[in-house]
């Protein structure tokens, strides 16, 4: 391994921009080894789309005192230099990244691949999110060929003969926790699956509620995975006869345990993509009954959305999530849900508020379709905005909701 990593070290070289892959591309061995020896970053910029709960290995940012990153959502991890200013946060949705890395052209451009084929290809395996758009305009390509890295079958790939360095290093692949459940999300859940049509393509964000619904869609009937991941739970779809026979199920990652990972590679049962297929308003709208579930950290009375912020701490990034709500509110049949609970902090802060604080509002209220709580469904897509408050404040949870309805009160004195 000393040999591989002489070989990357010398492309760390002060004043440079490395790309590095994020999500499940992420080389967690590469981050081990840069967490052993962080002043190998000394100088450098590091550009990346790392994902919260996924990259949580090591804070690229914050590896070298004059070392920086720019990233596209916040790990939790990366908080610290973020506040220090070693972080650029750039609020894009998924489709723009897409199109930032594309017109990107950085001086050294890391891809974490598969062994080469017969062919001389290297399956980029579990993420063909975004390295196939930033390797072209990169100065000097490196592919990180990794043994544990499987060859999907409708895998992008990237060919062995255009690689300037090419590494081997092995190590673990990024694989999602077990999900947490409660109560109120499997009450929200199963109100999710009950909007979901017969037929839909289907895509859910990360965690909680969007996460859990799979479990209540066993006994729907064609539904198609179009989605920027791929889950474990789309084998219990299969194997519940809910997908649709011969479909084409798309995805940008795959998230999951190894035994997805190696469902994945001995089967053709999802393609994957970059991310202007898999998240681009062109590609997205022409589907029918586009259904798109994401969460939020708050709602407020207009319909305006806040996925970014926990009281005056910036927690996250925009996200996918805006990308396919505007589509699927423009998809035949398509809807857009927003599922959360109803409530924070045990109860004692409520997610429906009269108004988001300005810098909080992430999603505009002209992109929101339905919300969904423990305590109902609020349809706001033609609501006007007193009866959208009505909707959200039935929806929210009955202790809050005397106090919402007389903020309501107040706010509409301010434009009435």
């Amino acid at each position: 391994m000393a040999n591989a990593l002489d070989t990357i070290w010398r492309e760390f070289q002060p004043g440079r921009t490395i790309y590095l892959p994020g999500a499940t591309g992420e080389s967690l061995a590469l981050a081990s080894a840069l967490g052993g020896d962080p002043e190998r970053a000394a100088g450098v910029h590091l550009l990346s789309c790392l994902v919260p709960g996924m990259n949580e290995a090591l804070d690229y940012g914050g590896l070298a005192a004059d070392g920086t990153a720019t990233t596209f959502l916040l790990p939790g991890c990366m908080r610290e230099s973020f506040k220090r200013g070693q972080v650029s946060l750039i609020p894009r949705t998924y489709w723009g990244i897409a199109q930032q890395f594309q017109a990107t052209r950085c001086d050294v451009a890391i891809a974490h691949v598969a062994p080469p084929d017969a062919n001389g290809l290297c399956s980029l395996g579990i993420a063909s999110d975004f390295a196939p758009l930033i390797w072209p305009q990169a100065a000097v390509k490196i592919l990180l060929v990794n043994p544990s890295m499987p060859r999907l079958p409708r895998a992008l790939s990237l060919p062995l003969a255009d690689a300037d360095v090419v590494v081997t290093l092995d190590g673990p692949l990024v694989e999602a926790a077990p999900a947490a459940s409660n109560e109120e999300v499997e009450a929200i859940a199963a109100k999710v699956a009950a909007l979901v049509p017969d037929g839909a393509h289907i895509q859910t964000g990360i965690g909680g509620a969007p996460g859990a619904i799979w479990k209540y869609l066993r006994g729907h009937r064609g539904l198609v995975l179009r989605s920027g991941m791929v889950n474990d739970w789309l084998l219990d779809l299969r194997d519940a006869g809910a997908l649709a026979e011969d479909a084409r199920h798309l995805a940008g990652i795959a998230y999951g345990t190894r035994a997805l990972y190696d469902e994945l590679a001995g089967s053709d049962l999802v393609g994957f993509a970059t991310t202007f297929e898999t998240h681009g308003l062109p590609a997205l709208v022409a589907l029918p009954r586009l259904t798109s579930v994401n969460g939020a950290l708050e709602v407020d009375l207009f319909g305006q959305i806040n996925v970014e912020w926990q009281g005056a701490a910036l927690s996250s990034g925009v996200g996918g999530g805006p990308d396919f709500m505007r589509a699927a509110t423009f998809s035949p049949g398509g809807r857009s849900i927003i599922a959360l609970p109803a409530t924070a902090k045990r109860g004692t802060l409520s997610r429906i508020v009269a108004r988001l604080d300005k810098p909080s509002v992430g999603i505009a209220r002209s992109d929101i379709d339905t919300v969904v709580t423990e305590h109902g469904v609020a349809e706001l897509r033609d609501k006007g905005m007193d009866q959208r408050a009505e909707a959200l404040i039935a929806i929210a949870a009955p202790e809050f909701q005397a106090e919402l309805a007389e903020g309501w009160r107040n706010l509409r004195a301010t434009f009435r």
